[in-house]
């Protein structure tokens, strides 16, 4: 069920990442420098830029829960045939 929650909330993300607003206030005064066009462009570029990180950080964090639960089975297993 929360595997679910969180396909939804990923792919909500990118459904409305044009709204998302990822800049600093050094890039902000810099983009409404640059104009219209680039604006968007570093704003998409910054975007995509933080997106690298988060999805390894998603990867490794979903490999640790997987071997974590590996892990917590095999010792369930353990601890029942001792008793």
């Amino acid at each position: 069920m929360k595997l679910k929650h969180t396909i939804v909330t990923v792919l909500m993300m990118f459904v409305f990442i044009e709204q998302t607003i990822a800049q600093c206030s050094v890039c902000t005064k810099t983009a409404e420098q640059l104009g219209e066009g680039p604006a968007n462009a570093l704003n998409n570029a910054i975007v995509y830029l933080m997106m690298i990180p988060l999805l390894i950080m998603v990867f490794i964090g979903y490999y640790w829960w997987k071997r974590e639960k590996e892990i917590i089975k095999e010792e369930e297993k353990t601890h029942g045939k001792m008793s």
